[in-house]
């Protein structure tokens, strides 16, 4: 019997090592029909960008249960760390939350973190009392200190948010998966499925897909073959893959050729 892999992020136990975004749908029921399709225990969600308390009108938690499926709010859209920090601390007051995502922009062109402003957050979100998931660049030395700030998981970009160019740099994603202690899961730049199957087998701990899912033209379809690659490739990172060679190696024994 295969023992339960079971993802644990701070104080938070989930079974799908796959999360998902909740923008660029259609409508909330899209999303919903999506996040069902993919299986996911966690959904991110825009604090500035998608309406979750306001009554007065459609609220996504008619639509995805946050008794039944964990919220993780997000600073989508923040590019300073008053403005992530500002954010945040308004989604404890509102809904309570406090394993938030911080990411914090460093231009409206290429999506890259500013890492100067996310360390800074880093820091005193973790001494708020936040269990912080942080979007980061792919470099092995600021994930490092973003760990030894006291981060809950690292978060590296695999190419540019929305770019679905997937990873671009497995050296270095592979350092941190290394060398780190807390989840590493790839966030932004995932494109499709194989995407995903390759950073699971690389060894990290989750993927977090939005676009590539949202933007598909079967968006349902698309959100079961993320679920199916992010097991797949998990299940092959467990197994231990093959040695490489340069050179062919046939399958059929040697001895007792006719």
């Amino acid at each position: 019997m295969v023992k339960k892999d079971l993802l644990k992020i701070g104080n938070k136990i989930l079974r799908s090592r796959l999360i998902v975004g909740t923008g660029k749908y259609k409508n909330f029921a899209e999303t919903a029909s999506a996040v069902k399709a993919s299986g996911a225990d966690m959904v991110t969600v825009a604090v500035r960008r998608v309406n979750i308390l306001d009554k007065k009108k459609p609220l996504l938690m008619d639509y995805l249960n946050p008794k039944k499926i964990i919220y993780l709010p997000n600073t989508a859209g923040c590019f300073t760390s008053n403005d992530a920090l500002r954010t945040l601390r308004l989604a404890r007051e509102m809904g309570g939350w406090k394993m938030v995502k911080l990411e914090v922009l460093g231009d409206k062109k290429t999506l890259f973190p500013n890492m100067v402003e996310t360390l800074k957050s880093t820091k005193v979100l973790v001494k708020e009392g936040f269990q912080v998931l942080v979007y980061c660049s792919d470099d092995p030395l600021l994930a490092k200190k973003l760990e030894d700030l006291g981060a809950s998981a690292i978060m590296p970009l695999a190419s540019p948010i929305g770019s679905g160019l997937g990873i671009q740099n497995k050296v270095n994603l592979s350092i941190i998966i290394k060398q780190s202690k807390v989840p590493v899961i790839v966030d932004a730049g995932i494109g499709t499925a194989s995407d995903a199957a390759i950073a699971m087998e690389l060894g990290c701990d989750g993927v977090l897909i939005n676009t590539a899912i949202a933007k598909a033209k079967k968006p349902i379809l698309m959100a079961t073959s993320f679920k199916n690659a992010v097991i797949a490739g998990r299940q092959s990172y467990l197994a231990g893959r093959m040695q490489k060679n340069y050179f062919g190696a046939a399958s059929s024994p040697k001895k007792g050729l006719i």
